[in-house]
Order: structure tokens, then sequence, then C-alpha cells
């Protein structure tokens, strides 16, 4: 099996493993994050309705590098979660490890009023 085959297994496996533990209410909806290749995105979730309350991709962003698309996204959706009166929240890495651009997804978004 090749190398990015693996990777894939073992960010799906954490993310199962998170996600049976985490759940969004309409008190604390959940902020989840997805990576791709080339872009970053956030959603903030209502699991108990299955709706998305705002979102936000670096495919809209004006942000050149990858550092600066994920703090672009984190402060974006952290002025969208403003605007729906959202000021808690609960963090959804996605499987992938806390390093890189999800911190710096992370740390924008508390930058920008939103607390987890």
């Amino acid at each position: 099996m090749n190398t990015s085959k693996q990777k894939q297994m073992k960010i799906a496996r954490r993310h199962k493993r998170i996600r049976s533990t985490l759940s969004g209410t309409s008190e604390r909806p959940r902020l989840s994050v997805f990576k791709s290749h080339k872009y970053i995105s956030a959603q903030i979730i209502d699991d108990t309705k299955g709706h998305t309350l705002a979102a936000f991709s670096s495919i809209d962003g004006k942000a050149k590098t990858p550092a600066e698309k994920a703090k672009e996204v984190g402060i974006e959706i952290a002025k969208k979660a403003k605007t729906l009166k959202i000021d808690k929240v609960v963090f959804d890495r996605g499987g992938y490890l806390y390093t890189g651009k999800i911190k710096a997804i992370a740390d924008a978004a508390r930058e920008g009023g939103l607390n987890f």
C-alpha cells in the first residue's frame, strides 16, 4: 500500500474516533475543518438539526501562502459566527494533527472571538 493511502486511512481512523465523542448542539455547534492539497475550509455545524450554519473556504479568500490561507479562514469563520451570535463552539480537527494549518485556523478563530 502506498504512503498517501496509508496517510488517508490514518486520518479517517482518527476522525472516526474523534467524532464518536464529539458532537455539536444548537447552543455549542461544531467547528469542523477540512484540508485538501490546495485549499482549506471550515464549517460551523449544528449536529442536532444536521444544518451547516456558516462556512468559509480559502477558495473564496485572497491569501497566497498556506499559512495565510489558514489564518484567513479562521478569522472569516469567526466573523460569520459572530453575525449569527455564536461565541462558543466545539473544535473538530477532522482527524488532522493539531499542528501547522489546523493550529493556525484555531488560533485565528480564537482571536476572532470564538471560545473552545
